[in-house]
Parts: structure tokens; sequence; C-alpha cells
């Protein structure tokens, strides 16, 4: 603590803080700059952001192959089949006669499955396989069941027995390919495979012998069930269980087979509903001229989006006299007048950048130069309706003939996708998206060099180091005003000594003459 002017009876504090205010003016200019540099900072990086959203964008919508395959199907009884497009990239029509749906196997236990205690009532879901089946030790068990391509795979379990009969039923029906219920009505196990269809080398569900077929009184396959009746006769088959069976039909005049009722031929998919050999469905695509559209109307929509505020920010006006307000400037004004302030002297961070210009020229080649080397008379975006607004005041957004795109679309889905997305080694042969693309990722590096991201250290971009190259700098003279406060408070402490010591001797003098 300071005390001054006790002799002088000056003010010597405030005077001293005065002088510290005329010292501290580079120090004031050093904080601004560095304000400054990071609002460009974080401005490069918001830059960057929009950059990568779009690239993910483009990458997500014109560039994917599969938004181009999206097809309208028309069917003549939608209830009987259902089609849609997989992965087709061509019409597609034909004709189907269905006479069987695909079946899965089945089967259910050759006797019940009750309460240890009373023989009448259903076992409980939630008993242990220790107190129903009386087994001491852990069981193990292999199932069997037909994949999607009509072959035998198996999984081998073990089950503990303090297993509920619940806890056993659910560890079967994740771990293998088949379900299991138990039906407390009957009192039976009931048995379904996962997959439809027949296993022409033998059954579709199998089971080792032991635990499945003495406690839960299945037989060892659905084919031994299919043929045994409740009591365990051969004499009417059916009676515990099914085989499973493949859908047939007649495809295009052709008989043939599928496990599953659900199935793809050239990249389309048919969906089986009802069997009925005497009716003849017919199907046939086209592009979904609507949803292709939409994804290149969102491309062209993001596109503008993009160039409007990188422009913005190319354009901005830079307001030299408004400079970024310090902590004392802050304490005095309003809320409304800092950020009235702060707006003009944030403005024009990336005013004429090289990097965002340079980008700029090159996504504007990127568009407009013909894809050279295709297998499309489709090179150009004004071929497909898309070209740039005859208004300067858009500074190169572009305009879509929704008509010309459509009728594009119709023609040849194919030709827009390599339009937009074919490869090449050479930039003249990419597509528009895979130009663009590069191009966004050279800009986002740049920036990066320059603006660092995120979890960048300052070390490792131009701007962080600038920042760290200020603070150091601002460090430096905080020290040195120090050393200047040190100073003036030296000064006025020996004037002070100075005067009062001339006090001491004048009241002395005064003394003498008066005696």
């Amino acid at each position: 603590m300071r005390i001054g002017g006790l002799a002088t009876g000056m003010d010597t504090d405030q005077i001293v803080k005065d002088l510290m205010k005329a010292e501290k003016l580079p120090l004031d200019k050093m904080e601004q700059k560095k304000t400054y540099t990071e609002w460009q900072r974080d401005d490069y990086r918001e830059i960057n952001k929009e950059l990568f959203d779009f690239s993910n964008s483009i990458f997500d919508g014109v560039m994917k192959q599969s938004t181009y395959t999206q097809k309208t199907v028309n069917i003549s009884d939608p209830n009987a089949v259902s089609v849609k497009n997989i992965s087709s990239t061509s019409d597609f029509t034909g004709s189907i006669k269905v006479n069987r749906l695909a079946t899965a196997a089945t089967m259910f236990g050759s006797g019940k499955i009750t309460d240890s205690e009373d023989l009448e009532k259903p076992a409980s879901p939630s008993a242990k396989l220790s107190d129903l089946f009386g087994i001491d030790s852990d069981q193990s068990i292999t199932i069997k069941a037909v994949n999607k391509e009509g072959i035998l795979e198996g999984k081998t379990l073990t089950l503990t027995e303090d297993m509920t009969l619940q806890g056993m039923i659910n560890k079967i029906n994740s771990e293998t390919g088949v379900s299991m219920f138990y039906d407390p009505h009957e009192k039976v196990m009931s048995v379904t495979a996962k997959n439809t269809g027949s296993n022409k080398n033998g059954p579709e569900i199998e089971f080792s012998e032991g635990f499945l077929t003495t406690h839960l009184k299945l037989d060892t396959t659905n084919v031994i069930a299919a043929a045994a009746d409740a009591d365990g006769n051969a004499e009417t088959e059916g009676k515990r269980g099914s085989l499973g069976e493949n859908a047939s039909f007649m495809y295009n005049g052709l008989t043939t087979e599928r496990a599953s009722n659900t199935f793809q031929i050239n990249g389309f998919e048919l969906s089986l509903k009802e069997a009925d050999s005497d009716k003849a469905i017919t199907f046939s695509s086209a592009p979904d001229t609507d949803k292709i559209l939409e994804k290149i109307v969102k491309f062209v929509d993001d596109y503008n989006k993009l160039i409007e505020k990188v422009n913005g920010e190319l354009g901005e006006k830079k307001f030299r006299d408004f400079q970024p307000l310090t902590a004392e400037q802050k304490e005095a004004m309003e809320e409304k007048e800092i950020e009235l302030w702060e707006e003009k002297a944030r403005s024009g961070t990336l005013r004429n950048d090289s990097v965002l210009s340079s980008a700029m020229n090159k996504m504007r080649t990127d568009l407009y130069t013909p894809i050279s080397g295709g297998t499309s008379e489709t090179n150009q975006l004004a071929q497909i309706g898309i070209k740039t607004s005859s208004n300067y005041l858009d500074r190169g957004k572009l305009i879509i003939d929704e008509n010309k795109l459509k009728e594009a679309i119709s023609k040849d889905p194919n030709a827009i996708y390599e339009l937009f997305s074919k490869n090449g080694e050479t930039t003249g042969e990419k597509g528009i998206a895979r130009r663009l693309r590069d191009t966004i990722g050279s800009t986002m590096d740049s920036i990066e060099q320059k603006a660092g991201k995120l979890t960048s250290t300052n070390s490792t971009f131009t701007l962080g180091r600038n920042l760290d190259s200020i603070d150091n700098q601002m460090s430096r003279f905080q020290v040195r005003l120090g050393q200047i406060e040190d100073r003036y408070w030296r000064q006025f402490t020996a004037m002070e000594k100075a005067i009062q010591q001339a006090n001491s001797q004048s009241s002395y003098l005064m003394q003498q003459f008066s005696m």
C-alpha cells in the first residue's frame, strides 16, 4: 500500500494512474490486435465448418449412385407382390406368377412340460431348470437350422442349472437359427426356423440328443416330427412339425424357386405375399424424378448458401476507425453500444482474403469445365438445366430450369450420375462433385494452416503463432509498466521527502527569527 501527498497535499496516487494511462497505450493496442486476431481465427474456422458441411452434403447427395437409382415401380397387384429397386441402374419390367410361398420348418414337443409339484399346472417361465427337470449340472446342447441359402448351420450352447426356463428360451432365440417359445395352454415347447425354405439334403432343424430331447421332449429333427402324430406314431403326417418349403414362382416364363419370399433379381427386390398360380402380376419401373430432383436441388441450394457466405466475407467492409474495445472502454459503455461498436470492429476480418478468393474462382471453374472422357454426351451442367444467374449481384449463384432438369433425369439418370461423380486421373476427367470436394479439401487445408482447428495448439498454425507472439510482447510490456510505475512512485516519494525537509528547515528558521 502506497500513501503519497503527506508533505505536498498532492493526490499522488491519481497522478501516477493518469501518467500510467499514457504509458499503457501501446499495451491497449496489443490487446486490440490480439482480440482482432482471435476474431479472424474464429471467422476462418467458421468458413471451414461451412466447407466441411458442404463437402459432406455433396458426398451424401449428388455423389452417391443410390441417388440416381431411386425408381417408381408400378405393380398390377401390390397386395400379391411388392417390388422395390435396390441397386439397378436401368429400368426393369417383368411378369410373375406365384405358385407357392416359402414357409419355415416347425416342430413342437411330444410331451407336456408342467410344474414340478403340480402336473396339471404349466411350468412357470421363472422356474429354474434344476427345479423343473431335476438336473444338477450344466447342459450342453447343439441346435442346427437352415440359413438364408438353405444350408444347415449349428451352434453349441451351455445351459446352467440355475438358468430359468425363460432365460433358456431367450438364450436359444438370440444365439441360434430357431425361435422357441413355451405355450402354457398346451404345456409344450414349440420351435420354428428363423429362415424359410427347404434343405434338400436333409432336415431344416436338428437337435442334439440329451436335454432337448429328454426334458423338452423334442424330436431330433423336424423331418421326424413332421412324420409323427401327437402320440409318436408315423401314421398321420404333420402332427408335430412341418417341413420348410421354398417359394415357387414363374418369372417371365421361367419356373424357379427361392428359399425366401423376399429376394433380388437384377438389382431389384421382389417380396411375395400371396400364392395364386393362375394370376399373372406385371410390374415396371421408371426413374423417381422427384426424389432425384430433390437431391440435385439441395446441392444447388447448399452451393448457393456457401458462396453467399464466402462472398459476403470477402466483400465485407472494414471500419478502420472502430478498433476492438478494451476492458476499460467497455466499462464506460452501455451493452447496446458495445454490441454496435463490436459489430463494426469485427467487420472485414476476411475481406479480400486470397485463400477464399482462390477457392471461389476454382469452384466456378470446377462447375463449368466440361467433363472429358465420359461415356455420355452429358458433360456440362447447362445441359441438364443448371446455369449461373445472369444477375451480377448474385455473384455466381446457380439457378435451375426444373423442367429441363426433370427431362434430363427421366431420359438418363446415369448420365447425371456420371456428370457429378465420374472418377478420373486428372481434374478434367473427374465429375463436378469430385472436383468440388478436391477444391474444398485443399482450401480447408490452407485455412487450417492459417487458423488451425478447435483442437489445434497455437504453435501449429500461423494465427496461433501470432497470438503467442502478442502474448509474449504483452507480458514483457507489463513487466516494463511495473518498472515505470515504481520509478514514478520513487520520484514522487523523493519529492515528498525533499519538500518535507525544506518545510522542516523553514520551520526551524522561523523559530530562530522569532526568538
